[in-house]
Order: C-alpha cells, then sequence, then structure tokens
C-alpha cells in the first residue's frame, strides 16, 4: 500500500543538513470543541509512553500558557540533556470557539444544513468522488444524513402510536380534541431524540453532523468567522517570528501542523504566511508544513473553493516550504492516495512542482498486532493515531519529527538517518 501512496515532488526544496536545535511548532487541531482541555494533555500523556517504551531521555515540559485573546495555548519543551534533539516551542492555535458556537446553534438549523448539504453534494457528484477517494470516509460522510432519516422515522413512527393509542392509555372515556392530541404526539415524537442525546454524542453523531455542514459551508465561502480566524493566525505567526528574531531566539526551523480538519486550516495558513512575508522560508529558518490524516478534499473538491485551490497551487509550486501528506488506508477519515496534482484542477500551466510529499504513516507497523487488531474497528481512536506514541520504531513518529533534530525534508526522505541516537527514528 505504500508504494501507491508515496510520492516525492520533482522539485522539492533542497537538503539543509545541518541539525535542528530550536524548533517551533504551531498545532492546528482539528474540527474539535475541546481542544483547549484536550491537547496540551493528549502531548504530555503521549511523550510520558514514548520515554517508557523507547528508554528516550526526560525531557522538561513548561506549564502551558493562554494568549490573552484566548486564542492560543503555549508551552516549551527542554532540548535533551545528551544528544542531539530540538528545543521545541509548541503553540496551538485554538478555533474551538467557533466549533463550539456550531454545537450550540438549534439542532432543527444544524438538521436542516445537514440535508441540503448532502443532497447537493450527491446531485453534482461530489458525493461519490469522495466515496472514490476512500470509501470508508464516504460512509462517514453520509453516516449523519442515514441517521437523520432513521431517526425521523422512528419519531414518525412514535407519534403516531401516541396519537393511535392516546384514548387506551388514558380511558376510553378521554377523547381529546385533535389540536391537542396531534400537537401532543409530534412533542412525544420530538422529545425522545433529546431523550437519547448522550447515546447520539457517545456514536458521534453531532460531532460528524457538524464537521461535515461546516466543510461544506467553508467550500461554499460562507465561513467569515473561520476565514477571519486564519487570518488572526496568520497574523500571530508572523509577529511571533519576528519578536523571536529580534530578542536572538529565531528558531531553525518553523513547523505548521494539523490533524484532521486542522490540516486544512494549517495549509490555510501557512498560505496567508508565505503571501504576507516573501522572504519566510527562503533564508534563515526552515518553514515545513505537515498534514496529518487530512480532510483537505472535503472543501478542496468543492466547485466553490477556488480561493482554497488557489492557495493550494501557491504552496505545491512554492519552493521556500516543505510540505509533507502524511495518510494512513487504517484510518477511516483521510483520504489515502489523495494527491492535489492528481485530483485537483491547479491549473499549474508548466510550473515547477516543488511539494507535496506524500507518505504513509503505516499504522499497521507501528502498532503492535494486539492493540491493531483493538483499534482496527474504532475509527476516532484510529484517526488519532497520527499524534499518539507509536509503540513500534516506525518511518512515521510524531515525536521524532517534532522533538528531533531532522528537518521535515530529510526526516521524510531518510527517516533511518537521524542524528540523534537517542531518540529511535
Amino acid at each position: 500500500m505504500e508504494q501507491s501512496l508515496s510520492f516525492t515532488p520533482p522539485d522539492l526544496q533542497e537538503a539543509r543538513c545541518e541539525p535542528v536545535r530550536r524548533r517551533h511548532v504551531f498545532y492546528v487541531p482539528g474540527y474539535d470543541p475541546e481542544a483547549r482541555t484536550r491537547y496540551r494533555l493528549l502531548f504530555v500523556r503521549e511523550w510520558a509512553r514514548y520515554i517508557k517504551r523507547f528508554g528516550v531521555g526526560k525531557r522538561a515540559i513548561s506549564c502551558a500558557q493562554l494568549s490573552g485573546d484566548g486564542l492560543v495555548q503555549s508551552w516549551t519543551v527542554s532540548a535533551p540533556e545528551q544528544g542531539q534533539g530540538a528545543e521545541t516551542r509548541y503553540d496551538v492555535l485554538l478555533w474551538d470557539d467557533i466549533v463550539a458556537r456550531d454545537f450550540a446553534r438549534s439542532r432543527f438549523v444544524s438538521v436542516a444544513l445537514l440535508v441540503i448539504g448532502t443532497l447537493q453534494s450527491i446531485s453534482t457528484g461530489l458525493l461519490f468522488r469522495f466515496y472514490r477517494l476512500n470509501w470508508k470516509y464516504g460512509n462517514v460522510i453520509l453516516y449523519p444524513f442515514v441517521m437523520v432519516a432513521l431517526l425521523t422515522l422512528a419519531s414518525a413512527a412514535i407519534g403516531v402510536a401516541v396519537y393511535a393509542h392516546l384514548g387506551d392509555w388514558f380511558g376510553h372515556s378521554l377523547r381529546l380534541p385533535i389540536w391537542v392530541s396531534l400537537p401532543l404526539a409530534v412533542a412525544v415524537g420530538i422529545l425522545w431524540i433529546k431523550a437519547i442525546e448522550a447515546f447520539l454524542n457517545r456514536i458521534f453523531f453531532w460531532q460528524l453532523l457538524n464537521d461535515w455542514v461546516f466543510n461544506w459551508q467553508h467550500g461554499r465561502g460562507g465561513r467569515t468567522d473561520y476565514e477571519q480566524r486564519l487570518e488572526a493566525f496568520a497574523g500571530y505567526v508572523q509577529s511571533c517570528l519576528a519578536a523571536r528574531a529580534a530578542a536572538g531566539e529565531a528558531p531553525d526551523e518553523i513547523m505548521i501542523v494539523g490533524h484532521s480538519s486542522g490540516g486544512l486550516t494549517a495549509a490555510e495558513v501557512a498560505a496567508r504566511l508565505l503571501a504576507r512575508d516573501s522572504g519566510l522560508g527562503a533564508s534563515g529558518a526552515s518553514l515545513s508544513l505537515v498534514t496529518l490524516g487530512s480532510g483537505l478534499p472535503l472543501v478542496a473538491l468543492q466547485p466553490k473553493a477556488d480561493r482554497l485551490r488557489a492557495e493550494i497551487t501557491g504552496l505545491v509550486t512554492d519552493r521556500r516550504i516543505v510540505w509533507c501528506d502524511f495518510q494512513a488506508p487504517q484510518d477511516w477519515m483521510n483520504f489515502p492516495g489523495f494527491n492535489p496534482l492528481r485530483h485537483l484542477d491547479l491549473g499549474l500551466c508548466g510550473r515547477p512542482v516543488a511539494n507535496p510529499l506524500v507518505r504513509s504513516a503505516r499504522f499497521r507497523d507501528v502498532l503492535s498486532p494486539e492493540t491493531y487488531r483493538r483499534v482496527r474497528f474504532r475509527p476516532f481512536r484510529m484517526h488519532f493515531q497520527f499524534l499518539l506514541a507509536n509503540e513500534r520504531h516506525g518511518d512515521y513518529d510524531f515525536f521524532a519529527m517534532t522533538l528531533g533534530p531532522q528537518r521535515l525534508r530529510e526526516r521524510v526522505l531518510d527517516p533511518a538517518g537521524s542524528l540523534e541516537p537517542a531518540l529511535p527514528l
């Protein structure tokens, strides 16, 4: 499977073999209403597991700090006391408040948007393109729509039963007028869904419904709140890097990392940074973009997503940045085999192709057979494996990539050539 996924662009940025001493990671989480509480704990927990499994030296992790505007959560990881490795500053770019507002809107509005978006995607053939890329993700996309249909039928059946047997339950002498009994039956048919809210959350119904609606809206240019956040993120990264340079603490590598829907966000932030600063990545620090299990095609394939496709075109042809897209056939919620050069009409007009490097994360290799059998049918658990500690050595290694001494390009092209013997790659 790796052979079919792997792609190396012909005009990739030249190698820079000097080790990374300072790295600045800007991490973008996916469509998650609990991002500000989840990812710091996840990082610390998985790093502790990584240390225990591979015997690497401990590093100091600072307390997390939240920026005054609440958009960035930051901490630092010290360099190893012995051997080579990078001191890493880790900034989580937060947009969970936008996600939380989506979750807080009327359920009826969310369902209506889902139905409209899904029917439009079916009528334009977009859903079938998703299925061709990954039938598992196609099922994930269609799942909320099917659930809505089933819940509607069940509600109608409950309402009809209530209306038909109301007299039996309260005695035949009770004859409620239709203007009372019919609304009562409808209310019961709706309220039972509220009663199973916890169950619907456990099966990720609302999570996947709102996620799909967001991507559909974004592809149609209907998310001005998100667009404003992208500009805020780009402004923060630019000012943060300028402040570090002025303080004499410029990093050797700037790494923008996005997981799931955050892979799309990371690519959009990177494109805006390159547009803002012509010198970024041309000299000084290396500029790297890492997309993990990305849902980028959910938006990029939409007919009206012209701006996003233009940004992807810029990333594909810009040698100032190295972009690696890690995919996993075992992950239900990504698009293994997707390559923007093949699947998007980018209109390169003969321009050189510098990005992206495409690689398989090969989860089957980095997990023990026992763990793999246990999680292979748990889509969200497998989807998060991109951020978790490996159980076995493998070419894909989240912590080696973000804390190790190699730059992204060298790490991807020669994962066994690490300069850090204490960090097994």
